[in-house]
C-alpha cells in the first residue's frame, strides 16, 4: 500500500509539472471506472445474464448490476424494464487492481495491437471498447459462452482531454501514436 501511494504521490507531482498547473489540488485524478456489457440475447434468454454477470465478476473483482431497459421497443421485441445488460462500477483500491490488469495484462494480448485511441469527450472522461472480453486472463476460452464485447468508461476529474490523456498515460496506458 505504501508503494502504491508513494507511486501516486510521483504521478501527481509530474502531472502537476507536465500540465503547468499551480496547485496540487487541480491535478486531474481517476475517480471511477464503468465497465458495462450490452447483452442484446437476454431478450429471449435469461440464463444469458447469470452467465455474463459470473464472468465479468471474475474479470472485474466485484459483483455486477443488471441494468434494464427504459423504453419499450416494438422494433426489438423489448419491453421496458427487461434486463438487457450487466455494469460495475469500480473506487479505489479495486479501480486501480482492474486498471493495472487492463493496461498490463489484456491490452497487449489483443491481436494485431497498435494501442487505443486518442479520443476524448468534452468533460474530460474517456470510453474505451473492447470487441472481445477473452483478452483478460480469467476468461476461460473453452467455457462455451458467447465471445461479447465490452465497454470501459474512465471518469476523471480532469477538464478536458488533454489532463485526461496525460493522467492515463502515466498510468501506462499504450495510447495509438499519432502523426
Amino acid at each position: 500500500m505504501k508503494k502504491a501511494r508513494l507511486q501516486s504521490y510521483k504521478i501527481r507531482s509530474e502531472l502537476k509539472q507536465t500540465l503547468n498547473l499551480k496547485n496540487i489540488m487541480l491535478v486531474p485524478k481517476l475517480s471511477k471506472i464503468v465497465v458495462n456489457v450490452g447483452i442484446k440475447d437476454a431478450v429471449n434468454d435469461s440464463k444469458a445474464i447469470k452467465s455474463v454477470m459470473t464472468i465479468l465478476e471474475k474479470i472485474v473483482g466485484q459483483r455486477p448490476v443488471k441494468t434494464v431497459a427504459r423504453k419499450s421497443i416494438a422494433g426489438f421485441k423489448l419491453r421496458a424494464g427487461i434486463p438487457i445488460g450487466v455494469k460495475v462500477t469500480l473506487r479505489g483500491k479495486k479501480m486501480y487492481e482492474f486498471l493495472d490488469r487492463l493496461v498490463n495484462l489484456a491490452l497487449p494480448s489483443m491481436r494485431d495491437f497498435q494501442g487505443v485511441s486518442v479520443s476524448f469527450d468534452k468533460a474530460g472522461n474517456y470510453n474505451l471498447g473492447i470487441k472481445e472480453w477473452i483478452i483478460f486472463p480469467e476468461v476461460d476460452y473453452d467455457s462455451g459462452e458467447k465471445i461479447r464485447g465490452l465497454n470501459i468508461s474512465f471518469d476523471t476529474t480532469a477538464k478536458d482531454g488533454d489532463g485526461t490523456f496525460e493522467l492515463l498515460k502515466n498510468f501506462g496506458m499504450p495510447f495509438r501514436k499519432v502523426n
